[in-house]
């Protein structure tokens, strides 16, 4: 079973930045679109950030402006830059992959925006 894994979470004030990372070891990555999710206690996971293997992206519009998706193939990473962030984008970054019917997941880094 492939487990992403994610960091760079952590604490920020608010109009800060920072930058989370995801590693999917064991896939043809260049296959696969990625995408960052998040999800806020008592809420929904939303999707964030999309891009798919030719590189094109998509952004929730609550984030559109602020965050930007990139991939490294030759590292089989995925990164989202935030800045100008906000309280109410504190949740847990959750990564995926996903190519035909194969989705795989990581386990979530915490993204807490707080003075």
């Amino acid at each position: 079973q492939v487990q992403l894994v994610e960091s760079g979470g952590g604490l920020v004030q608010p109009g800060g930045s920072l930058r989370l990372s995801c590693v999917a070891p064991g896939i043809s990555f260049s296959l696969y679109t990625m995408n960052w999710y998040r999800q806020a206690s008592g809420k929904e996971r939303e999707l964030v950030a999309t891009i798919t293997r030719g590189g094109m992206r998509n952004y929730a519009d609550s984030v559109k402006g602020r965050f930007t998706i990139s991939r490294d193939v030759t590292k089989n990473t995925v990164y989202l830059d935030m800045n100008s962030l906000k309280p109410e984008d504190t949740a847990v970054y959750l990564c995926n992959a996903a190519f035909t019917s194969r989705s795989f997941w990581g386990q979530g880094t915490q993204v807490t925006v707080s003075s």
